[in-house]
């Protein structure tokens, strides 16, 4: 057991790892707390169907936004990128015509001049307009939220974008797509990547921020971490135990342990009490604040309270994971379109393929969610990430095949354990490739939302997701989510129910420890400040 920690980080996700890591190399004694027997959460890649599979998709983009990998060092830890040019394709359920999506803007732009020509100036006017926001959120995403940083932000970009991300803010992304496009393809693709993956209908306000998925692929190269997108994590890890941090697997927080209105740490499931000044949850909110808080003094009663009244939401998201003895080829892209582009079938198969719905198609699949049924034809993220990484290929030589699947209910009828649901996802799938796909599956299994509550912890199966951008941020209604430090003295959260929010990305995590860091006082140092500020 770890000697006297001065913080008790509980949740090692790649946003937990991150914090405690920050927290470790300014000199503070630390101790992470996991309930799994092994970190990396969501983000982690894990032995299962024959080989190692990414619990999540594989594509990080917005942690390469962020400056932590320098500031920590992870390349001395065995973290090294492969980069993808070709970062995404989309196919349509309607027929569209497909899309496929370069890093490079002129190579994109080539490329909708093949398939879908009339889009090619809606494009280049969307990126103008679009690229200024990106580069705003993604400044004002690297320190904690708060009226005079924000506007001292606002004040050295003179203007850039900020008008547009305020009205972005409060719109729907279905209303800024249709602003611009016509093409279902492209804007199912954007909707697929974004607020669907936030569990909500296109038609949401203030989900209008969600379009800048497609222009961050062109400002910041998305990649992938060789051996699995687990190998962040162990590289997070290798960090913060080298900083002198200590991790502590199997070990279930059920409780927040109060002198007063001060943390003085945290109980686990078997009884055993862990004390530190400063505690921060890089889990769940809701139960910690909820569930975990047991004689909160009356000057946090509002806060305790608030947080009692949200109900749990319901997990929507399930992912397959298979090895294939065969690489598939996709019907809907002809060896002639492809050549036209400038790539080859490896290519495309190294970068992620959607297969989207229409934009209203993907309203009423939210619609369907809601009343605990999948739709018939779902939205489909699917990549092989073998093809890319040859590390990932089994002992054997099979590729590695993840499909994701939105949306599918918590509380499907008569359960997930019986569903020929992911059986038929898999044939869905398999209809768009060229005959002999299934015959080539070699072992597969279904990540469906009943079986991340019971593996992850997660209730109800339900990933966190911090619910609105800068501007919620700024004015939203739950100050410690976007400010990191609760009322209670000593107690403060991270991870991705924080700004910015959900994804790999790592912002909540370092921004969370420069929070902690400013109230340890005089234990930071001179290089911690510079690291987490």
């Amino acid at each position: 057991m770890v000697h006297d920690p001065e913080v008790i980080v509980v949740g090692a996700g790649h946003n937990g790892l991150v914090c405690a890591a920050y927290l470790a190399r300014a000199g503070l004694r630390v101790a992470l707390l996991e309930a799994r027997d092994a970190v990396g959460g969501c983000a982690s890649t894990v032995e299962a169907v024959g080989g190692r599979v990414n619990i999540c998709n594989c594509d990080h983009t917005a942690v390469r936004t962020v400056p932590l990998i320098e500031e920590l060092g992870l390349d001395r830890f065995g973290l090294r990128y492969l980069d993808l040019e070709l970062t995404m394709v989309a196919q349509s359920w309607s027929g569209d015509q497909p899309m496929l999506q370069f890093h490079d803007v002129a190579r994109t732009l080539e490329s909708l001049a093949v398939t879908l020509p009339d889009q090619v100036e809606p494009y280049r006017r969307f990126l103008a307009d679009a690229a200024p926001v990106a580069r705003l959120v993604m400044e004002l995403a690297q320190q904690p939220p708060g009226p005079r940083p924000a506007l001292a932000r606002l004040a050295h970009r003179r203007g850039a974008g900020i008008g547009r991300l305020l009205r972005w803010s409060r719109r729907s992304v279905a209303q800024v797509l249709r602003q611009y496009f016509s093409s279902e393809t492209i804007m199912g693709a954007v909707i697929a990547g974004g607020p669907a993956v936030w569990g909500v209908s296109p038609h949401t306000p203030g989900t209008g921020l969600g379009v800048l998925r497609l222009v961050m692929a062109h400002l910041v190269q998305p990649g992938r971490p060789v051996g699995g997108s687990g190998r962040l994590t162990d590289s997070l890890r290798a960090a913060f135990e080298a900083a002198g941090g200590t991790v502590l697997t199997g070990m279930r927080v059920d409780r927040i342990l109060l002198e007063g209105s001060r943390v003085v740490g945290v109980r686990v499931a078997s009884g055993e009490e862990l004390r530190a000044t400063k505690v921060v949850i890089a889990s769940d909110p809701r139960a910690a604040v909820a569930e975990w808080l047991h004689g909160a003094p009356a000057s946090v009663g509002e806060f305790v309270q608030r947080w009692r009244g949200h109900a749990d939401r319901e997990g929507y998201e399930s992912k397959l994971d298979a090895t294939v003895a065969a690489l598939p080829r996709y019907r809907g892209l002809s060896d002639r379109m492809l050549g036209a582009v400038g790539v080859d079938a490896a290519e495309v198969l190294a970068a992620t393929t959607f297969f989207v719905p229409t934009v209203d198609g993907i309203a009423e699949a939210h619609r369907l969610k809601q009343r605990q049924q999948v739709a018939a034809r779902p939205i489909l993220l699917a990549n092989l990430p073998s093809v890319l990484d040859p590390t990932m290929r089994t002992g054997r030589g099979e590729h590695i095949f993840s499909l994701e699947v939105l949306f599918t209910p918590y509380g499907l009828p008569g359960g997930w354990p019986d569903s020929p649901e992911p059986r038929r996802w898999l044939e869905l799938y398999a209809a768009q490739t060229e005959g002999g796909f299934l015959d080539g599956v070699q072992q597969w299994r279904a990540m469906t939302p009943d079986r991340y509550e019971t593996e992850f912890f997660m209730p109800k199966g339900y990933a966190q997701s911090f619910a609105g951008g800068p501007f919620a941020a700024l004015f939203g209604r739950s100050p410690e989510l976007t400010r990191y430090r609760t009322p209670i003295d000593g107690l403060f959260l991270t991870g991705a129910a924080t700004f910015p929010g959900a994804g790999v990305w790592g912002a909540p995590g370092r921004n969370a420890a420069h929070v902690v860091l400013q109230a340890a006082g005089g234990a930071v140092t001179d290089s911690a400040r510079a690291g987490a500020a």
